[in-house]
Order: structure tokens, then sequence, then C-alpha cells
């Protein structure tokens, strides 16, 4: 079969299930990295084919995709901030809200001068996709990542290599962590922030694919995670350190009061793109 006849069977398929845009750059992702095509490939060579192997291997993705499984896991790989990252059912797909918050620190950092040292730290790490971006973005960072999840340790490790860069990952559990240790210049957290009363908000494809652990929280005490980093911060966290977090979008305010109420100074509550309440700064 032409492999331009087959994009139209395969958006076609998928159209009862995502719109015509999103189905069609599930089809030139796979291209560009089963195929290795671009999308100009298919318009000068229209007449590509692929072979009943190669068929094979695009009619399994599709069947995975009609049940809704994410395309970056089939493929095993996303982008984030411009750089290449492994991702498996282990670990969450970064999301743009995230490269939000990494441009924020960067554009901080970058205001305060090219050769200053740092030490940062990154807390429920997942993929890696934060820490390894400001290491990669900071040459004068030293960069620390916590996860609970050893499967997600080992992906992230492997995103550093695969980004060279130097991260130090520690498997710990934060909520059983009362000091570590050592003070940091910036503390960052992207923590589990879904409350089960908005189960109801997520899509069917994050909700069966992604691993709970990194997204919920229970509804009577949604900001578990935050109050407990935010205590860490108070011990480990320099003078005037920086507190990074990435929020729930309907606890802006409660956010700023728990800030607050901890003694933290200059919060500022930011918006994402698409002018959402979803991250926050906070100084010692």
């Amino acid at each position: 079969m032409k492999i331009k006849e087959y994009r139209t069977q395969f958006i076609q398929t998928l159209a009862p299930i995502y719109d015509g845009v999103e189905a069609e750059s599930f089809f030139y992702l796979i291209l560009e990295e089963k195929q290795q095509l671009k999308r100009i490939d298919l318009a000068l060579k229209p007449d590509l084919e692929l072979s009943e192997e190669e068929l094979a291997v695009w009619d399994s993705i599709l069947e995975q995709l009609k049940l809704e499984v994410p395309v970056q896991y089939l493929l095993g790989k996303t982008s984030f901030y411009g750089l290449d990252f492994e991702v498996n059912s282990a670990v969450l797909i970064p999301r743009p809200e995230t490269e939000e918050l990494v441009d924020w620190i960067l554009k901080r950092q970058k205001a305060k001068g090219k050769g200053q040292k740092v030490k940062i730290l990154d807390i429920g790490t997942g993929s890696g996709c934060i820490a390894v971006s400001l290491a990669k973005n900071l040459p004068n960072a030293k960069v620390f990542a916590i996860d609970v999840s050893e499967k997600a340790l080992a992906t992230a490790q492997k995103n550093a290599e695969l980004n060279s860069v130097e991260v130090t990952f520690i498997e710990k559990n934060i909520l059983e962590t009362m000091d570590l240790g050592q003070e940091f210049d910036i503390i960052v957290s992207n923590p589990p922030y879904v409350r089960n009363l908005e189960k109801e908000e997520i899509k069917k494809n994050v909700l069966d694919n992604e691993p709970h652990l990194a997204l919920f929280v229970e509804d009577d005490d949604a900001l578990l995670f935050y109050r407990k980093i935010a205590e860490l911060a108070q011990k480990n966290l320099s003078n005037s350190g920086q507190l990074y977090f990435e929020i729930n979008q309907y606890l802006g305010q409660e956010m700023i009061d728990l800030l607050e109420k901890m003694n933290f100074e200059n919060i500022e509550l930011r918006k994402d793109i698409y002018g959402n309440d979803r991250m926050t700064l906070a100084h010692r």
C-alpha cells in the first residue's frame, strides 16, 4: 500500500476518537520515527510504498491509538523544551505547562548573570524533564532530583545521559523525609495535584495509561505535597532561595495562603498559556 493512501485510512480510522488535526499529527510523528520520513518527503514522493512488515507495525500502533494509548508511550519518546526524552508508563508525559515553569526559572536565572553558580533540587522528577532541561540550559548549575519510584528514576537517568547532562538522582519518599541535609538555591516541584473529584475532567488516554501515583491526591488534603515540600524548603532552601511549584489551577489562592502562613515572601502566582493559575514562586 502507498503511504499516502495509508495516511487517509489512518486519519479516517481515528476520526471518531480524535479530531483530524490531532490524528494527522500522530501520523507524521510515526512517519518520522518509524520510516525516517518527514511530511515533505511524502509530498515529493507520493508513490512511496509500505512493505508488509512496515504495514504490520503501523497497524499495531493504530490499534493501540484506537484504545487511546498515548502516542508518546507507543513511540517511547517525546519532546520537551527542545530536548528529546524517553517516556514509558512509569512516568508522566511532560506537558507544555511544565515547559513554561522551566522557562520561568531559566529566564530569572539568566537575568542574574551567565557565570553564577546555582544548586537546584527537583522533587518528584518523573521523566527528569525539569531537572535535565535546567541542567542543559544552566551549565554552572549543580542539579539534584528526587523521586519515590525506582522505575521513574531509571528513566530519568537515561534521559540525563541522552541529553549529555549530569544530574544526581535520589530515590526518596518526600512525605517521609524530615531534612535533606544540604541547602539549595532553587527547589522546584510538579507534585501530584489532581483531586479525585476532578477525575471526570481527565481525558481517558491519561486516566487509563499514565501513573496515578504522579497524578492524584485525596480530596480532603489536596495540598499535602506542597505543604511537605514547603516544610523541607524552610530547612533546606538557602537564604533568599526560590521555591517554584506547578499547581492545581483551582487552588491558586489556597497555595498563596499556604506559603504566606509558612512565612515565605515575595509570592508570585502565574497563569499558563491557557489562562489558568498554574505556577507559584516564593522566596525564603
